[in-house]
């Protein structure tokens, strides 16, 4: 469908657009900007404190470039991600973020110091890290949409991704940007799953970035759940590591632990309600002042409800944050930040974290390096191409938008229905963290029931929404796919029918597909594989 610019009251004409305006949205927007490039960022929020690193702490995988730690940095995360993971990508995300967090420094960002006077850099906090890249993307000339979700994307007569469309929240008009190159930087999904932070991630951009041919990589690792107060949306779970975990009589339950034991607090929450208390030895009353002005967050929901969580026992569960913290994304085929699609780039959640991550990754950390990194990579590299390109804004152009925003049947489809579909299929302990052959199999026939009916429809009112439930179903679609496809446990991803990790299947699974959805296998980056085997799953 050739786009309408008549039905717009907004239409703007730019270098580079970033979809996103996270941690790594803003770090695109100012690496384009500083290649020259004209600059347009749009979120769904309010760019600033918008997204899961604005609310809280975050951990950031800053290294100093000295040989021994940055081999003890690499090393020690390679096995937990099944070595999936590749070192030269690893090695240029430890520079690069060491020289961005040096300049965020130069910025102005507080870094605390230790008693020799040195900044300590490996964790930021959102609200005053994000109030900081808002200014200093506006000081270099970018224009920020704010409450202005992007509903698809536009492409020239080859097929070159050359805008988007979308709304303002505030006014419901539509928008158009018309580009020389577009980031896709809109994070993970997390299915809504009311995680700290989570409630603009529901995959939003890999819904269209499909619709433009892109493909993902590593969405069988996806089935990341945060700890969380069974009262409270914070999944910030650091200190969970000073937590015993406890039945409802006070019982011990052994094994249970905010990292390896996680499977065994699933398990019980299967079956009856799971305590925590931050009991553990070595909690000194200087280890909680530090506790408490290092994630101030944390405590607030306690605080809210007269518990004390050094010694009061309080409900726990384990909240579905997806691919937020999980690795999966859509596939970047360079150091560009490239995906398949000409004119299109992801950084951040949104693209894939397994060259650095391998099957395995947190909720900062690495997820943060890589989103800094990428992000400058993505917007340099789309300010590149877009300078390239000449006179780029004579082309005509057309809309992909369809599943959510353009149907062929009658009546309409209610979003929240298809969003609660999703969930039931996503949300369960027993389907996606552990995983079975049936329980997939299961999954997927009512999810592509939900898919079927959502094209097969025709949009509501609210298109906001019902491009919502369409990218989460599609999402859960692919993470699904690829989790039936790797009949193995590596990672985060466990199949309890197939416990073991199988050294054949050390190797990158790529999906992609609208209707029907395909997954196939493909070495790992730097590494041999014996066969590369391709399978479409009906």
């Amino acid at each position: 469908m050739t786009v309408q610019t008549t039905n717009a009251a907004l239409t703007l004409e730019t270098d580079v657009l970033v979809i996103g305006g996270g941690l790594s949205g803003t770090w695109v927007a100012w690496g384009a900007a500083s290649q020259g490039a004209k600059v347009v960022l749009v979120d769904k929020g309010y760019c600033g404190t918008s997204g899961s690193s604005a609310p809280a702490g975050n951990g950031v995988w800053y290294v100093k470039p000295d040989r021994e730690l940055r081999e003890q940095a690499m090393s020690s995360r390679e096995a937990i991600g099944g070595f999936l993971s590749n070192r030269g990508w690893m090695q240029r995300v430890l520079d690069q973020t060491f020289e961005n967090i040096n300049l965020v420094a130069e910025w102005g960002y507080p870094f605390p110091v230790d008693e020799n006077g040195d900044p300590q850099c490996q964790s930021i906090q959102g609200p005053e890290y994000m109030r900081l890249m808002r200014k200093q993307i506006r000081r270099s000339g970018v224009e920020i949409l704010d409450h202005s979700p992007a509903l698809e994307l536009l492409v020239d007569a080859e097929g070159r991704v050359s805008g988007a469309a979308g709304i303002q929240r505030q006014t419901g008009e539509r928008w158009i940007v018309k580009a020389g190159a577009v980031v896709i930087a809109t994070g993970g999904c997390a299915f809504l799953s009311k995680a700290l932070g989570c409630n603009v991630l529901t995959g939003d951009g890999y819904l269209m970035a499909a619709e433009a041919g892109a493909d993902l990589s590593g969405m069988e690792f996806s089935n990341a759940y945060g700890l969380s107060p069974a009262f409270s949306s914070v999944t910030k779970g650091r200190f969970y590591s000073w937590a015993n975990f406890y039945t409802e009589d006070g019982t011990l339950i052994e094994g249970a632990g905010s990292h390896r034991g996680r499977s065994v607090i699933a398990k019980n929450l299967l079956e009856r309600p799971v305590y925590a208390r931050l009991d553990q030895a070595g909690i000194t009353e200087e280890v909680k002042a530090w506790m408490r002005k290092a994630q101030p967050n944390f405590f607030l929901p306690f605080n809210r409800m007269g518990i004390d969580p050094f010694n009061d026992l309080f409900p726990i569960t384990l909240r579905l944050e997806g691919t937020v913290r999980g690795t999966g994304g859509l596939r970047i085929r360079d150091n560009t930040c490239a995906t398949s699609v000409l004119g299109l780039y992801a950084s951040g959640d949104a693209a894939t974290r397994q060259l650095i991550c391998g099957g395995f990754t947190g909720g900062g950390s690495h997820n943060a390096a890589w989103a800094i990194s990428s992000g400058r990579w993505a917007g340099e590299a789309a300010a590149d191409y877009s300078r390239s390109l000449g006179n780029k804004h004579q082309r005509s152009l057309s809309s992909l938008g369809e599943a959510g925003l353009r149907g062929e049947g009658q009546q309409s489809f209610r979003p929240e229905e298809a969003i609660a579909a999703t969930q039931a299929e996503v949300f369960p302990y027993d389907r996606n963290f552990f995983r079975t052959e049936s329980g997939l199999t299961d999954s997927l026939d009512r999810l592509d029931s939900v898919w079927k009916e959502i094209r097969n429809s025709a949009p509501g009112s609210d298109l906001l929404r019902s491009r919502e439930a369409a990218s989460m179903a599609a999402t859960a679609r692919w993470m699904y796919r690829s989790g039936l496809y790797r009949t193995e446990s590596r990672g985060m991803h466990k199949r309890t029918d197939y416990a073991e990790q199988d050294p054949n299947q050390q190797h990158h699974l790529i999906s992609g597909g609208l209707d029907q959805v395909w997954v196939k296998s493909v070495p790992v980056e730097g590494q041999t594989s014996k066969t590369t085997k391709e399978l479409v799953l009906q």
